[in-house]
């Protein structure tokens, strides 16, 4: 008989808060403490709002009903997606409103709601950590041209700041002025708000295969003879430059990286891991690893989305290369885990098994280098979701 969605959840909460360190502080830049967190995606009204032009009591409400959870199941760091696509989650001078919030970019919500500003009282009125969640380069998903953007969007404002690729317009990593408003907003942010932390995702180039840079590149590639190291040179720029802003205006606030799970195949590099995956390094142009090595960063959460023993990127074998990275250096280790993917449904026999993710965090429990752990999505943990009843169990007792 297939196990139940209750059974996964009971599995998977009782897992996670036994196998966890103590937890102290509520400074995210604490070093002694261990994040217990998840992701709230706003983009396309992935986990809030549950859809866009709610009234301000409504998405009070939905944003009090998530955090509640969260301390229901004892986590204690929310990574709150607000800058999910060049627009804004609370009142900017840079970026306009979010269309996830209002239903329309530009336009303001109910009561001009302040959501990054209700999420970061609440977190910390709760004792939970709340880090600003930004993509620094997506400016479009579903909207086919600029003109459909808001009037002060700066793409919109400076159309030769973008480039389109696919179905999707991007900021161009490799214009100087792309890179100064992206971390500008992010100064804005830890200005205005006492967040704990400023955090981004894996987008950085969309993907290997572009040509759309190219007169970028003759423009301000001088030094470079290989298109490729320029790109990743640009993404260093702006992983840098951002750091040193965001400690300039507020030292204690944690500055973080969530890169795809792979940042070399060994094939492909001798530091690589042993996997035949996606890499962020050749493909999305970001020298994760690099910045460690630097210590650009304060924190690295990679998505280590794969279940042990799969052959192609074995979460084992991904745990292990991250933890030798970190190692002897002042970066923390929170390993990105896949709670969407526990389904007794699926498609792949790992992830129907309850115990999938209980092994993946007793394997955390005994790596040493490993800080915490950070899941995906806010949306699995709701009451009935597939993966949330492990939380329920393990985060009531065990943290």
């Amino acid at each position: 008989m297939l196990p139940t969605r209750r059974t996964f959840l009971l599995a998977f909460c009782a897992l996670v808060f036994c196998l966890s360190k103590p937890v102290a502080g509520q400074n995210a830049v604490d070093q002694t403490q261990q994040v217990h967190g998840v992701w709230v995606s706003s983009v396309s009204n992935i986990d809030f709002p549950s859809k866009p032009g709610l009234s301000a009591d409504k998405m009070r409400s939905e944003a009090d009903a998530l955090l509640d959870r969260a301390v229901e199941l004892r986590l204690n760091t929310i990574f709150l997606q607000v800058r999910p696509m060049g627009d804004a989650y609370y009142p900017s001078k840079i970026y306009p409103w979010s269309s996830f919030l209002s239903g329309e970019q530009g336009k303001a919500p109910d009561e001009n709601f302040d959501a990054l500003g209700y999420w970061v009282e609440g977190a910390h009125k709760r004792g939970i950590q709340l880090h600003a969640w930004v993509n620094p380069y997506r400016v479009t998903v579903g909207r086919k041209n600029l003109e459909d953007l808001a009037e002060s969007n700066p793409a919109r404002q400076h159309p030769e700041w973008t480039f389109k690729h696919g179905d999707r317009f991007y900021l161009n990593p490799g214009i100087p002025e792309v890179r100064d408003l992206v971390v500008r907003g992010m100064v804005e942010i830890v200005e205005n708000y006492d967040v704990d932390g400023i955090h981004i995702d894996d987008y950085f180039y969309p993907e290997r295969n572009i040509d759309e840079d190219k007169e970028t590149f003759q423009k301000y590639g001088k030094g470079f003879d290989d298109i490729e190291d320029w790109r990743r040179n640009n993404v260093d720029l702006l992983i840098e430059a951002a750091g040193k802003a965001i400690h300039a205006a507020r030292p204690n606030v944690a500055w973080g990286v969530s890169p795809a799970g792979i940042w070399a195949n060994k094939s492909s590099n001798p530091l690589g891991s042993e996997t035949r995956g996606n890499q962020c390094y050749y493909n999305l142009y970001a020298d994760v690893r690099g910045w460690i090595k630097k210590e650009w960063i304060d924190y690295v959460v990679p998505q280590i989305y794969w279940h042990i023993g799969f052959e192609i990127a074995d979460f084992k074998i991904l745990t292990d290369w991250w933890s030798d990275v970190v190692k002897d250096t002042n970066v923390k280790l929170y390993v990105g885990m896949a709670a969407y993917r526990v389904d007794p449904n699926s498609k792949t026999e790992a992830w129907r098994d309850p115990d999938e993710l209980t092994r993946q965090l007793e394997y955390l429990a005994q790596s040493p280098e490993v800080d915490g752990q950070v899941f995906f999505t806010a949306h699995s943990f709701k009451p009935g979701a597939p993966a949330c009843t492990p939380v329920e169990t393990y985060g009531k007792n065990n943290w």
